[in-house]
């Protein structure tokens, strides 16, 4: 980025004068967090990529009843109207979904389907053989479902999709979960992707790490910065280059660099880094 991009930092003593809190004190940032901040900020083009669910979003039963936190949304358009620096929601929810649900928009960027569905759609129609698969994996899931109060199956343009998260019988969600992976899962040709509650059955390879990377090419980006909180996010914390930066969101085994608690965490991070960059 030239320097025409950003004001020189201000001299002026006066406290009233900015209120920002230095990114060092921010109580959700760890120094090394806080320092790899800075170092993003500073990068001539940065890509910033975000999961959605459970990452600026809380979960619901409901999938569609899955509304941003407060602030999220609005902090992401911010960071997207900055010079050279890339916003992008990439999610596993299909790419119109993730419009309605969230609302977000341009200069923001969509990816959906894990990362195989871009604003143009896919990269490849299916054919006659994966719209046979597809049609098997819904009637196998559908089977599971109706057996299990509470269950339902969602439909992708190249997957279905499990949900046992309202299922209120830990033993009944087990039970799902475990028949779908030793059906439909284990059929030849699928792609499997196991969240929480969730089993991704889809006739169509997508990784969000693949995405993540496909962004930074097209942006010729410095730093990748990708915000995640699900298993389902490693796989784009595994393709992150030595200088981008992972974090991941709440408890649980991650390859990413760099953690906070949760949702209210993100907002704040993505606002301190507006404000860095700014």
């Amino acid at each position: 980025m030239s320097a025409a991009d950003h004001s020189a930092p201000s001299t002026d003593t006066d406290p009233s004068a900015d209120s920002t809190p230095s990114p060092a004190t921010e109580p959700d940032l760890t120094p090394e967090l806080a320092e790899a901040l800075r170092r993003a900020a500073a990068t001539p083009n940065l890509v910033v990529a975000c999961d959605y669910d459970g990452t600026l979003a809380p979960f619901a039963d409901d999938p569609m009843g899955a509304h941003p936190a407060p602030g999220a949304i609005a902090t992401l358009a911010r960071l997207a109207d900055l010079p050279h620096t890339t916003v992008a929601l990439l999610s596993g929810r299909n790419r119109a979904a993730l419009a309605e649900v969230s609302g977000a928009a341009a200069p923001v960027v969509l990816v959906g389907s894990h990362g195989s569905e871009w604003e143009g759609g896919f990269d490849a129609p299916l054919d006659d053989d994966d719209t046979a698969l597809l049609s098997r994996l819904h009637t196998e899931l559908e089977e599971i479902a109706s057996r299990t109060p509470g269950a339902h199956v969602e439909s992708k343009p190249t997957a279905a999709v499990l949900h046992v998260r309202p299922v209120e019988d830990p033993a009944a969600r087990e039970r799902a979960t475990a028949q779908a992976m030793a059906g439909p899962a284990a059929l030849d040709g699928v792609f499997v992707t196991q969240g929480k509650n969730v089993v991704e059955i889809a006739v169509r390879e997508a990784s969000k790490g693949a995405a993540i990377e496909r962004l930074t090419e097209q942006a010729d980006a410095g730093v990748a910065v990708f915000i995640g909180d699900d298993v389902t996010d490693e796989r784009g914390f595994a393709r992150l280059r030595t200088q981008d930066v992972g974090i991941k969101v709440g408890e649980g085994e991650t390859v990413a660099g760099h953690r906070v608690a949760d949702i209210p965490a993100v907002v704040r991070l993505l606002g301190t880094l507006a404000d860095l960059r700014s």
